[in-house]
């Protein structure tokens, strides 16, 4: 894969640095404009002072990057240009057609692999959709991190989805599901959906010694680090689930499907909750920024 750094990605490539990625399509599709912008920002700097380098991925002009500049993230975050939701699937197209996109988490998880990043920081996982039954409506991210050796910290999956069938589905592909000082899985606006986890985590130098273990030790696929969203921002999950089952009533009715179902969702749960599902989601991709950052370095400490 032909990856183009950033000046700040190169220099702390060259010095052995420790890096975190980050994706994208939460600045190009996922937050409305200038919150968007203003969210990724506050990413990378969380990321800096923990010690790491902000490695942000996307495709710009048909050119995957590795770490972008102040301009490419205004071009992705400026709600006026045209950009692609680029999920693994969906690199060879962008690059062909030389087109700006946001990767999501499965296209992240393979460009951090490709570029030799252990660490991703994210919002939320993709997963399984409701409404499974009638329509099988799978997330790639499930399986792209199944099988690139990345880490993924995150506030568990995006409270739209069908939680407990994205934790089986986790399982059937291999992915440990570890909780960060939890052993209850995070439901992305809550911090609690009553999934209980076999695992926790006691802290970021366990988190270190396990994430080792299994991508250098072991050399298997990749892993999810569940963290509770911060709980000064964080929602009930009964209030949660209310809003959720009218967003999804009105996503059935202007017929939203496929792709634009998960913006569709945190636009409309942003605007049923007065800001509050947007302010939670700020907190929590700033919060797991800066934990990934935090476990970036100490990676780096395992050899």
């Amino acid at each position: 894969m032909e990856l183009h750094f950033s000046e700040e990605v190169l220099e702390a490539r060259e010095r052995g640095g420790a890096l975190v990625a980050l994706e994208t399509s939460v600045v190009a599709q996922g937050l409305p404009y200038p919150k968007n912008l203003e969210a990724a920002r506050a990413c990378e700097e969380a990321v800096r002072r923990a010690g790491a380098t902000p490695a942000a991925t996307a495709v710009i002009g048909g050119q995957i990057h590795v770490g972008l500049s102040a301009e490419s993230l205004r071009r992705l975050a400026e709600p006026d240009r045209p950009k692609l939701k680029v999920g693994s699937r969906d690199l060879a197209v962008a690059v062909a057609r030389g087109a700006d996109g946001g990767t999501t988490v499965s296209a992240t998880c393979e460009i951090a692999a490709a570029a030799g990043i252990q660490v991703f920081a994210t919002g939320g996982l993709g997963g399984v959709h409701r409404g499974y039954e009638e329509h099988l409506d799978v997330s790639q991210d499930l399986g792209a991190i199944a099988r690139f050796p990345v880490a993924v910290v995150c506030a568990g999956a995006k409270s739209v989805l069908d939680l407990p069938r994205t934790l089986e589905l986790l399982e059937t592909l291999g992915v440990p599901v570890l909780g960060l000082g939890t052993h209850d899985f995070p439901a992305f606006y809550a911090r609690s959906s009553g999934l209980e986890l076999e695992h926790a985590l006691a802290d970021v130098d366990e988190a270190a010694r396990v994430v080792h273990a299994r991508l250098k030790t072991l050399g298997q696929g990749g892993l999810v680090l569940a963290l509770p969203p911060p709980a000064a921002e964080a929602m009930g999950a009964d209030e949660v689930e209310r809003l959720i089952v009218l967003a999804l009533d009105g996503a059935r009715r202007e017929g939203i499907h496929g792709k634009a179902v998960t913006p569709y969702l945190l636009s409309r749960l942003a605007e049923l909750s007065g800001g509050r599902t947007l302010a939670a989601n700020v907190g929590l991709l700033v919060h797991n920024a800066r934990y990934a950052g935090a476990l970036a370095v100490r990676l780096q400490g395992q050899g």
